[in-house]
């Protein structure tokens, strides 16, 4: 149920203009939504192997989405932050997932909503736990 809801919003008008694919926007909010990242965290927290990470960077680099930078105290590290043209385009895409999902809770009955409302603390419970399980 979870990933049929995640599937019906992550496609976003702004997203598909950009050309950007399901993991280049999951990159994108995400750097945009944590500030500076180093690449190492990025890729634990997205799920993905440095050297599917590493093409879906450069992709968002070559857009100007993205900016990285090489670590002054490590060599071996990166860090990449949102550009301005990425904010924006995340923020569109933030912005459109938002009236999608206001629109659809409007076409609930209050009850529906309410139930919801009510799940949403144990929802983020259950994200917090997954997210330590993964660490």
């Amino acid at each position: 149920m979870i990933g049929r809801l995640h599937r019906r919003l992550r496609p976003t008008a702004a997203g598909t203009a950009a050309g950007l694919t399901p993991t280049r926007s999951s990159v994108l909010l995400a750097v945009a939504r944590a500030g500076p990242v180093r690449l190492s965290e990025l890729a634990d927290s997205e799920g993905l192997n440095p050297t599917m990470l590493s093409r879906v960077i450069s992709s968002l680099v070559a857009d100007g989405l993205l900016a990285r930078a090489n670590d002054q105290g490590d060599r071996r590290a990166a860090w990449v932050k949102a550009t301005a043209a990425g904010r924006r385009l995340a923020e569109r895409m933030r912005r459109e997932r938002t009236a999608a999902l206001n629109l659809a809770l409007d076409g609930l009955v209050q009850a529906d909503r309410t139930r919801i409302e009510k799940a949403l603390p144990a929802l983020e419970q259950l994200a917090e736990q997954l997210k330590r399980a993964r660490a």
